[in-house]
């Protein structure tokens, strides 16, 4: 009540925390099914459900054995190994392919601009099976189906355009006359975007990066059509896990994902309040 303006009405308040009680029951409905698998991966036994002796905080119900079985069992590791060497290179290619779009696409003179935005962007739209089954035709006809490269341009494909959006949402508050200015003081166009362009863009890039390696990393239908069993990456070996052995691991490996998830999105979020006081949007 003291924090509300003192001429709210009855209903305006109530209005107020009810609004508040709606969203912590949306954040409840959404964030709850993942987070229960975090104590999940502790089970002693190899259920999907809690115990008993989970349920009466018996320590003799938690163990670490599913964590074990992820870092020791030769499977896991060499599909997190296989993750570890696409999704990196996939974001680097992802993110100099699309902030070199966006800056193109961010330049009034360029004709058709939102048709080829549209396009650009289309992967976050078209169902990811379609894409998965076109990339399939088209690599297997160049023969790149079945290797490394060919999962690695596919995946940096549908990172692309998550780096266009967070790039051009961040060069809409670029003030052009920088460019200008710097162009009149006799440096070229190659020394400009270096020295001034991408110092003040480089949250959005980072931004569109990160983005751009979560898609890669999480991803597992365009592995499965493009991939072959030396790129099996996690998200294949957890489907795999899902369909033929059921193994309790997938919980570790899901829990950890969970986190990795969560530093990933906690440096976003730093990287947009770094954007927007850069931009003058917030207070330092």
């Amino acid at each position: 009540m003291r924090n509300l303006p003192p001429y709210y009405s009855a209903g305006q308040i109530a209005w107020h925390y009810g609004f508040r009680v709606i969203c912590a029951l949306i954040f409840f409905f959404l964030i709850f099914p993942i987070m229960v698998i975090i104590p999940l991966s502790f089970n002693a036994q190899d259920f999907f459900t809690f115990t008993k002796e989970m349920l009466a905080f018996d320590p003799a119900g938690y163990s670490l054995k599913h964590y074990q079985d992820f870092f020791y069992n030769p499977d896991w590791q060499g599909a997190l190994k296989n993750s570890f060497l696409i999704a990196p290179v996939a974001t680097l290619l992802a993110t100099a392919l699309g902030t070199l779009a966006a800056i193109g696409l961010s330049q009034s003179h360029v004709p058709y601009r939102s048709a080829i935005m549209a396009i650009l962007i289309s992967p976050m739209i078209v169902p990811l099976i379609i894409s998965a089954a076109g990339m399939y035709f088209f690599y297997s006809r160049i023969g790149l189906q079945g290797t490394y490269w060919g999962v690695v341009l596919a995946h940096a494909a549908l990172g692309t355009p998550f780096v266009i959006v967070t790039v051009t949402a961040t060069l809409v508050g670029f003030d052009r006359s920088l460019t200008r200015a710097s162009a009149n003081l006799g440096a070229d166009p190659i020394t400009t975007f270096f020295r001034v362009q991408m110092p003040l863009i480089v949250p959005g890039v980072v931004s569109g990066a990160l983005f751009a390696f979560i898609t890669s990393f999480d991803e597992v239908v365009v592995v499965l059509f493009l991939g072959s069993a030396s790129q099996k990456t996690l998200p294949w070996q957890m489907f795999t896990g899902l369909r033929e052995q059921i193994s309790p691991t997938i919980l570790a490996v899901a829990s950890v994902m969970v986190f990795l998830s969560i530093l990933l999105l906690t440096t976003l979020e730093m990287l947009r309040r770094r954007s927007e006081r850069l931009r003058g949007l917030s207070p330092g």
